[in-house]
């Protein structure tokens, strides 16, 4: 993920706040601020892979076009990454926006400001992400 916004809350501020006070305006902002910063960084991410795709040139020696394919085919995974995390950064704009962002979806407790902090995009609390995740290795063994 990148930086955090200068402008806003340091993490220990954030953690300071009384727990009456959790995912309060300052908060809300602070996430908020930081998730389009985010989107922003991969709109422009996405607007130079595209620009570097369509610049490559067909090589004749065929190791150059293999580690050109190579190149494309890393390209092009990375976007897809990057398009994955766009919805969710989307995603999380929007709980901000319905009131429902910092909210495990599973339980409805808190996500928690330092999960949060470490992670943006999270839907669910810690526990309920450890129950999701033991329940995928067992279905997936």
């Amino acid at each position: 993920m990148p930086s955090i916004p200068h402008q806003s809350l340091p993490l220990n501020h954030l953690l300071a706040m009384p727990d009456k006070d959790y995912m309060n305006e300052a908060q809300l902002e602070f996430f908020r601020q930081w998730l389009e910063k985010l989107r922003e960084e991969l709109a422009r991410n996405a607007t130079r892979t595209s620009e570097r795709l369509r610049e490559r040139d067909e090589s004749a020696d065929p190791a150059d076009r293999a580690t050109q394919e190579e190149e494309r085919t890393l390209e092009l995974r990375a976007r897809d990454r990057e398009r994955k995390l766009l919805k969710k950064i989307e995603a999380a704009l929007q709980r901000i926006e319905q009131g429902t962002f910092g909210y495990c979806e599973e339980t409805g407790e808190p996500i928690g400001i330092a999960r949060l902090y470490a992670r943006p995009i999270a839907t669910l609390c810690i526990e309920a992400q450890e129950r999701h995740e033991r329940r995928e290795r067992q279905f997936s063994d």
